[in-house]
């Protein structure tokens, strides 16, 4: 019972800092997650629900093996992906610190990615715009501007809007 209450206050916490970051100008915000070892940042207006992930997915037979299968948010049934092993990488453990987060409602995708941690609130006014992409990126639309933080992390952008366009993520069946 303590885990819920925590998990809500979490949530509570979280959605206020999203709206104070929304409301920043020029969206200097973005949304910080960290995917197979890589820092990603998200569009705050792109992303949606974020909840934690507890692997009680409806599996679907004959799908990719990174569609982890359906969940309950809320209410509705949303696809999950696992976005490590959709690029190329390990499947997503399954801890305490992993995350859904769905795409937001303005994408018309009931879908949500499998995230290892969330990283916070990241402002890109605090960052350098990296000179280089790593060839990691090559062939990922979804992948976009790379920065450098203060301390010398590199982050990528990560646009759900272009991923939930991807005729290969969309395509979850064998």
């Amino acid at each position: 019972m303590a885990d819920r209450t925590h998990l809500r206050d979490f949530q509570a916490r979280l959605s206020e800092r999203l709206r104070q970051a929304a409301a920043e100008p020029a969206q200097a915000a973005r949304l910080g997650v960290q995917v197979g070892g890589r820092r990603l940042l998200v569009e705050l207006s792109e992303a949606g629900e974020i909840a934690a992930c507890s692997g009680a997915y409806a599996s679907v037979p004959l799908t990719q093996d990174w569609f982890m299968g359906l969940v309950n948010l809320r209410g509705s049934l949303y696809g999950v992906s696992d976005l490590a092993r959709f690029a190329g990488g390990d499947f997503t453990p399954n801890t305490k610190e992993a995350r859904l987060v769905a795409f937001a409602p303005r994408l018309n995708l009931n879908g949500a990615i499998l995230v290892d941690r969330m990283l916070g609130l990241q402002n890109l006014s605090g960052m350098a715009e990296a000179e280089d992409a790593p060839a990691e990126d090559a062939g990922h639309s979804w992948l976009g501007r790379g920065w450098v933080d203060e301390q010398g992390h590199r982050w990528t952008e990560l646009s759900l809007e272009r991923l939930a366009g991807d005729e290969r993520f969309l395509a979850v069946s064998r």
